[in-house]
Parts: C-alpha cells; structure tokens; sequence
C-alpha cells in the first residue's frame, strides 16, 4: 500500500472511529467489514474495501459511489456514442 492511500484510510478511519471509541482497532475493522457483508477472515479485507465502505457509509443508497461520477451518462444513447468516439469530450 502506498503512502496515499495509508493517509486516506487514517483519514476516513479517524472520525469515524471516534464514533464507537469503546471498541479496538480490530474490532472496530471487523464492524466495517460486517458493515459491508465481507464474510471472510479479516486479513483478506482490502483497503479499498474499506476505503469505499467509509466514504459511503454516512450516504444514502442511491448516492452515487466516489469515482464513477465521470463515468456517469443520464442518456444510454449519449453514452453508446461516447463509447464509439462519435461524441468527443
């Protein structure tokens, strides 16, 4: 894991383990990952696992997940035609 990516996770993880100070480190990892239906033992978690559960644990649903937003066409028709490079950015 590269330093990016370490920061990012104290990052998320910070505050929101501030919420549940009662419980430790693994713990409150085995909450997260509980969180997201992960059912495997807990050294195969990722950290984009957990990364991606903690930006969107506080969200609703249906808001949209980090990342895809640019990815993102209300219209199938536009997006077939971005696709194919007839519709340039």
């Amino acid at each position: 894991m590269n330093d990016h990516r370490i920061n990012e996770l104290i990052e998320l993880l910070h505050p929101a383990w501030k919420k549940d100070p009662h419980l430790t480190l693994l713990q409150f990892l085995a909450k997260l990952a509980a969180e997201t239906g992960f059912k495997e033992k807990l050294d195969e978690l990722s950290d984009d696992a957990l990364i991606y559960h903690l930006k969107m644990r506080e969200s609703a649903s249906t808001d949209e997940i980090p990342g895809l937003k640019k990815d993102y066409e209300d219209d199938f028709k536009t997006a077939i035609l971005r696709a194919r490079g007839v519709i340039k950015d």
